[in-house]
């Protein structure tokens, strides 16, 4: 019998490839990545790792990597400063679905979203963006204070 080593979700099918976890964990714990950037893989059907953004990544940088046509679901390590001048870190999950994507990628990433989302444990805030308006920085600044 062959060990499946992603965890899967009856009601989309859809698993989680194990470096997902593993790659979420290095930046929410060690901060050796700024983003991450997820991906549903169709054949294998499972979920798994696009892009790993340097811990030196911008903002800008990390919007650039979202496809302008695709779905994708990211986590995002936003460090800022509280008007008590305390810098803080916050998680953010960002399910990416524009507007302009096929219907079908739109709604596997929506039936898969939920079951995703519990994988990655410790994500402080979550954003819908369909748009890249919805994602600028002046909105995860006011969502983290």
């Amino acid at each position: 019998m062959a060990l499946v080593r992603s965890s899967s979700n009856a009601s989309s099918g859809m698993g989680v490839a194990d470096d997902c976890k593993d790659i979420f964990l290095e930046l929410q714990r060690k901060k050796t990545h700024r983003y991450v950037i997820f991906k549903i893989d169709e054949k294998r059907k499972e979920v798994i790792v696009e892009k790993v953004g340097a811990a030196t990544e911008s903002y800008d940088e990390f919007m650039a990597s979202l496809p302008e046509k695709d779905c994708r679901y990211a986590v995002y390590d936003f460090d800022f400063v509280t008007e008590e001048n305390c810098q803080k870190s916050k998680i953010f999950f960002i399910a990416w679905s524009p507007a302009v994507s096929r219907i079908r990628a739109k709604m596997l990433y929506a039936a898969s979203k939920e079951r995703f989302r519990r994988e990655m444990d410790g994500v402080h805030y979550e954003i819908q963006a369909t748009d890249l308006t919805e994602l600028e920085l002046d909105v995860l600044r006011e969502r983290a204070h």
